[in-house]
């Protein structure tokens, strides 16, 4: 049975925790708003690039001449993964979502034969994933000290899995990242970007002649579409951290106010079964006399 003075510590420290908590959720939720913003910003331009280099993709076919970014090297041996997770934590299952469905494909590609090669983006990701898959780590971009995401960080990692396309170090690049649904959803989601994959856009191609050729025109966009996605994925990655810290700061918030509640209860009656027994000790000493 802890004492008074331990019970009375304890609700200081969860009040103080509760503070914590609480200040943490209303900065997550300032940083969110932007986040959101720069996210749903950026879908109609990188929608429209994809609609745009799909047709392209759809006009060139199986051509010999199509650039490699789009028909490939020939090869399927060799997957980088493009884990994109946050630098901190306390964000509930935002990272761990991410994580599992990259340890999901590593698996299955295991299973099949294939080479895995891992790119962290972020330190909590790599933290995670490096017991089980620290051998298959290339590489790690660190974002600690980028105050707010920009198109040059983004370029900065497609040009690393493009070096190692073009390199022969990988066949297939896919990255993971969360997609920002809302405040408490996030999708996790993996997205081939090399070889380039795109839906089919029914009609562009009769509605468009491009010149020059296309495999001209694909090969300046195709890297500009990597990049794209690869920028996209970084926003929409930042509004579903900040969207599941603050789900997850106001439910331990929430949680501190019930643990507060409860040792306060626990602290009343300890401190009414301690009065009750002073009292009784008190009448017994002077019906003794």
């Amino acid at each position: 049975m802890p004492s008074l003075k331990d019970l009375k510590n304890r609700i200081g420290s969860v009040k103080n925790t509760r503070k914590i908590t609480k200040a943490m959720q209303m900065v997550a939720a300032a940083k969110l708003r932007r986040a959101q913003e720069a996210a749903e910003a950026a879908r109609p331009y990188a929608e429209q690039l994809n609609t745009v280099v799909a047709s392209l993709a759809a006009g060139v076919g199986a051509s010999s001449d199509a650039p490699k970014l789009l028909a490939g090297n020939g090869r399927d041996q060799i997957h980088l993964l493009v884990v994109m997770t946050s630098e901190r934590g306390l964000c509930g299952g935002f990272n761990s979502s991410i994580v599992k469905l990259a340890r999901q494909k590593a698996a299955e590609l295991v299973a099949q034969g294939k080479v895995v090669k891992i790119l962290t983006v972020g330190k909590k990701g790599r933290e995670q994933l490096k017991r089980d898959w620290a051998q298959a780590f290339t590489g790690h971009v660190d974002l600690s000290e980028v105050k707010r995401l920009g198109y040059a960080n983004a370029l900065d990692i497609a040009r690393k899995v493009s070096a190692a396309f073009e390199g022969g170090e990988a066949d297939v690049v896919t990255i993971f990242y969360n997609r920002f649904q809302s405040v408490i959803s996030q999708i996790p989601t993996a997205r081939q970007i090399i070889p380039a994959q795109f839906e089919a856009a029914e009609g562009a191609s009769a509605q468009y002649d491009y010149e020059p050729s296309e495999e001209a025109i694909l090969a300046d966009l195709l890297p500009r579409s990597v990049a794209t996605q690869i920028f996209t994925a970084l926003l929409e990655n930042g509004a579903s951290e900040q969207g599941a810290r603050m789900s997850a700061m106001d439910n331990a918030t929430r949680n501190a106010g019930d643990m507060i509640n409860r040792l306060t209860i626990q602290y009343n009656r300890s401190r009414q079964a301690a009065i009750t027994k002073e009292l009784i000790e008190i009448i017994s000493g002077a019906e003794a006399l």
